[in-house]
């Protein structure tokens, strides 16, 4: 491979990611740049094949997180398929209209070249807005669960059509691909043993590649399904978010090899940027078809901007259709670098506007507001708390542990939060008060009721940022009583206690103290009966489990 196409990737990546941007965009720039030094997408066969496994790892890492159950909810089916539909319908009569006016590239396309387009156009990124979404902490905020389900819906979209235009007909054996759920277990088994490192990332690229891709192609099945497939296969097994993060940098990899190929296609013309920035003019209409299918689904107005503004880009699915419809002749090849710089246009306005999407709401909520419609969506109401005393963010192991100590020797009411539906279904049927929520989430501050008599929160969440974050809410809401936390590391305690935090206890240090008490207990127990008396003695004086100064028991 020439060395040129790294050295080019590698800048070209590194420059739009210091202004903010995904690099994605600065590939699809390399592309067209290498194009100009003479390097073509044809003189380089491996660089292909690297896209094509780029794609494939694509469709498996989003099985590997693809939950069922919540593509089954009506806001995410439904809003999906509708806007499918509705963006179809609006952009054929348009690019019709544009073809009718005598812009050179739309002129001589027929009907279904244009459906084509259309449905290409229908798509948003899944690349932009997780990024969006992981930088803001709002992957499991309700806006953020709801576009992601809507993303996944757009892939399957993609990856039936993928399958279509293979254009052969299946061979009968495919029928024994349904016998796969039988072979679970054996699969899972598997996953078991093969521990982690390279051995795990070794399973997945089997799995994905061989397992999906080559056996559902020998079916006469487009590979990508295949992918896709055996993702949701592993999607329920313990190790699956391990192997995805496994596995992910390879993807990534391989996704530059599939932007780069697009750019070497040709550069774009004059014309070309012009109809790009026409198509980019659109983008408006798909964030107000998001905007309305999912108020009517009686989300709050605020969850339906937030979640159509995520999804208000162009997609790298649309240009993967767009490469398939390319390769098989139904789209002239022009159409590839027109969508390629119309993605990279709609990134480039897309940053700003998530960015300045609550201002956005802020300031026009009151308008936002009577565009909802009642009863609004259970998920989507103010969260019930009640008059707690004791308040856990976050019912993990550490604060379910917190949790009972709290509940064995403090009076008062103790609310415990969780976002995962399913850890909240286990804590109440264990007889725990915890509501769904997601402290790292602005919404759920804002659909929070007011407690008075709150003393204590303690703060276990997993991740430094979204403690960070829940005390700048806390401070907000002008909170007056303590606050603790559980960290990881020194110098994250450091910036926590600079926010206010009265309490930071170190998750390695609190554990290795609670390792050698139980060692003193076990295998240490004191020789004299005034020894055990002393200890007896000391530990009633003092608990093992401090959770704040200054609480009194009842």
């Amino acid at each position: 491979m020439e060395p040129a196409i790294l050295i080019v990737t590698l800048l070209c990546g590194m420059l739009v990611s210091r202004v903010g941007l995904p690099p994605l965009i600065g590939y699809l720039a390399a592309g067209f740049l290498l194009f100009i030094f003479g390097i073509q997408d044809e003189s380089l066969p491996l660089l292909q094949e690297l896209a094509d496994l780029g794609v494939m790892l694509l469709l498996f890492a989003i099985g590997l997180k693809l939950d069922v159950k919540s593509l089954l909810k009506s806001e995410v089916w439904a809003s999906s398929s509708l806007h499918l539909i509705g963006s179809i319908l609006f952009f054929l009569p348009i690019l019709k209209l544009l073809g009718l006016v005598g812009l050179d590239r739309l002129v001589d396309l027929d009907i279904d070249q244009l459906l084509l387009l259309s449905f290409a156009l229908s798509f948003s990124s899944t690349v932009f807005a997780v990024k969006v979404l992981d930088e803001n902490g709002d992957s499991q905020a309700l806006y953020g669960r709801i576009a992601i389900g809507i993303l996944i819906m757009q892939d399957i979209f993609a990856v039936l059509f993928l399958t279509i235009s293979k254009g052969d007909f299946p061979s009968i054996y495919a029928l024994g691909l349904l016998l796969l759920p039988l072979v679970k277990p054996l699969i899972y088994k598997i996953f078991d043993r093969v521990g982690h490192g390279e051995m795990l990332i070794l399973f997945g690229l089997t799995m994905a590649l061989v397992m999906g891709a080559w056996l559902f192609e020998a079916v006469g099945l487009k590979p990508d399904l295949g992918a896709l497939i055996i993702g949701i296969l592993l999607a329920g097994h313990a190790k699956a978010s391990e192997l995805s993060k496994s596995i992910y940098y390879f993807k990534e990899l391989f996704l530059v090899a599939f932007f780069l190929t697009i750019g070497l296609n040709g550069l774009p013309t004059i014309a070309d940027v012009g109809l790009a920035g026409l198509l980019v003019l659109l983008v408006p209409f798909k964030i107000m078809l998001f905007f309305i299918l999912l108020t009517r689904f009686k989300l709050r107005s605020r969850t339906s901007l937030f979640a159509s503004f995520n999804l208000g880009n162009y997609s790298e699915f649309g240009l993967i259709v767009a490469a398939v419809a390319a390769s098989k002749g139904w789209l002239p090849a022009e159409w590839l670098i027109i969508l390629a710089v119309a993605l990279s246009i709609s990134f480039l306005i897309a940053a700003p506007l998530n960015a300045a999407v609550n201002k956005f709401y802020q300031r026009y909520h009151k308008t936002f507001i009577t565009l909802e419609k009642h009863p609004l969506h259970p998920e989507d109401r103010q969260i019930p708390v009640g008059n707690p005393r004791f308040l856990i963010l976050g019912m993990g192991r550490i604060g379910s542990g917190a949790y009972d100590e709290l509940r064995a020797k403090y009076s008062g009411e103790i609310l415990g939060i969780e976002h995962k539906q399913e850890l909240v279904d286990f804590h109440r049927s264990e007889g725990r008060n915890v509501v769904q929520g997601d402290a790292s989430d602005t919404d759920f501050w804002e659909k929070l009721e007011r407690a008075p008599g709150l003393e204590l929160v303690l703060l276990a969440m997993p991740h430094h940022i979204g403690n960070m974050f829940a005390v700048e809410q806390l401070k907000k809401l002008d909170y007056q009583g303590k606050i603790s936390a559980i960290v990881q590391y020194s110098e994250d305690a450091e910036s926590l206690k600079e926010q206010g935090v009265n309490s930071v206890y170190n998750l390695y240090e609190a554990a290795g103290a609670g390792f050698v008490d139980n060692v003193i207990h076990e295998l240490l127990e004191p020789n004299t009966e005034e020894e055990e008396e002393a200890e007896a003695s000391v530990d009633k004086a003092s608990p093992a489990v401090e959770i704040t100064p200054n609480l009194s028991k009842p």
